[in-house]
């Protein structure tokens, strides 16, 4: 029963990752990082599959495995999250809203750039 949850949490959060993509406001790589929990606690035909993945997969194992990810990964991560958000800002005339998300640009961009940087 827990494996078949896994599974689907797994596959739940694949699907918001894969959506992320598209969405600004959406974040993708939580959501992959998520699905590798999940599928590595139930399926490692599942993990293994996410793991070697053509789009995602490499930036997923270099995470769980601690490796890092290049400076040129963290720039276009760092300058998607701030386009998005700021597209989200400026559509949102909400101020609580506003500082909320100011506080989850800061908070992402200072977990990427604290993360490991590989050549």
């Amino acid at each position: 029963m827990k494996k078949s949850i896994f599974i689907c949490f797994g596959t739940i959060t694949l699907i918001l990752g894969v959506i992320g993509v598209f969405l600004p406001l959406l974040p993708t790589t939580p959501f992959l990082l998520l699905s590798a929990y999940f599928y590595g606690k139930s399926s490692e035909k599942m993990q293994q599959w996410l793991l070697s993945n053509k789009i995602f997969g490499k930036y997923i194992k270099d995470y769980h495995e601690k490796k890092g990810i290049t400076m040129k990964n963290k720039i276009i991560s760092i300058l998607f999250l701030i386009v998005s958000i700021s597209f989200s800002m400026y559509k949102m005339q909400n101020l609580h809203l506003r500082i909320f998300l100011t506080v989850i640009l800061i908070a992402v961009s200072v977990h990427i750039l604290k993360i490991k940087t590989v050549e």
